[in-house]
């Protein structure tokens, strides 16, 4: 094997980017539903020319993005209803501090609620740091 595909990496993966997943798969689909229809008055060319694949790779790939736009929604849904129930959770515990004489502004209280529910900072690759 090549030495470069061995061996540890040097530097550190790059976090997950975030970003308007639900749109972007919605826009794909719909770039991928437009060129099936756009190509479709030509199928007896393509037919002719045994580019006719052409044709279904465009179909095929509005199809699998509808299921992608189904997965991100969910997806996306979950994300949201976890951070919602770990704020609930943390302002519960927030009201039940300061209710038994505890500090409004303790620091356990300070951060939002993706830290509340452990989502934020966690990093489930293996790493060399203590």
């Amino acid at each position: 094997m090549a030495p470069f595909l061995t061996g540890s990496p040097r530097h550190e993966a790059p976090e997950p980017l975030e970003g308007p997943v639900v749109g972007t798969v919605t826009g794909g689909t719909v770039i991928w539903f437009v060129l099936f229809l756009a190509q479709l008055p030509f199928y007896g060319w393509y037919e002719d020319h045994g580019h006719l694949w052409w044709l279904w790779t465009c179909l095929a790939g509005a199809g699998l993005g509808l299921i992608g736009i189904w997965y991100v929604r969910k997806r996306d849904a979950a994300i949201k209803r976890e951070a919602a129930r770990a704020g609930d959770a943390a302002d519960a515990t927030h009201a039940g501090d300061t209710a038994h004489g505890g500090d409004a502004t303790d620091a356990r209280h300070t951060g939002d609620a993706a830290d509340a529910a452990g989502l934020r900072g966690v990093d489930a690759r293996p790493s060399d740091n203590p």
